[in-house]
């Protein structure tokens, strides 16, 4: 009985844990600001870190994210996230700066947060995510500014 008893709690374990997140990484496109290319891994059931490698204004940017997810009840494949991380962008000389009335070379860092949606698709290995990042600029342009995405990655289990 002890030993029907283990089985069965092994079992129930192992279930919970493969469902308890749908994908453990995802790499893709995202639209917006920032745009580029993103990749997105958990570590936990909730916990989650982003990066996105953005191309604009002749620069070139890297946003890292650490996320936290929580599943929306009566929603199978729906979880709404937020979280906070941190930005390192240059913008090129040649084009215009959207934070500047002025063209000029330029390098920003700053503190993100993010607030989103994802849902993953139950039969197919793609999940869309769509998100708002407030933002504050420490260095260049100090200021908070509100950018928003479109993420659609390919997932592995």
């Amino acid at each position: 009985m002890k030993r029907l008893l283990f089985i069965l709690a092994t079992v129930f374990v192992a279930y919970s844990a493969a469902n308890a997140q749908d994908y453990k990484t995802g790499l893709g496109l995202r639209g917006g600001y920032p745009s580029g290319v993103t990749v997105k891994h958990f570590f936990a059931q909730k916990s989650a870190v982003e990066g996105v490698l953005s191309f604009g204004w002749g620069g070139i940017g890297i946003t890292g994210l650490y996320q936290l997810h929580n599943p929306i009840p009566d929603a199978p494949g729906l979880k709404w996230y937020y979280g906070f991380g941190a930005h390192f962008a240059t913008a090129n000389a040649d084009k215009k700066n959207p934070f500047e009335s002025e063209y000029g070379s330029k390098v920003f860092l700053g503190a993100d947060g993010v607030i989103g949606l994802e849902y993953t698709f139950k039969d197919a290995p793609i999940c869309l995510g769509l998100d708002i990042l407030p933002i504050f600029n420490i260095i260049e342009s100090p200021g908070i500014w509100f950018n928003a995405g479109f993420s659609v990655r390919y997932t592995f289990k």
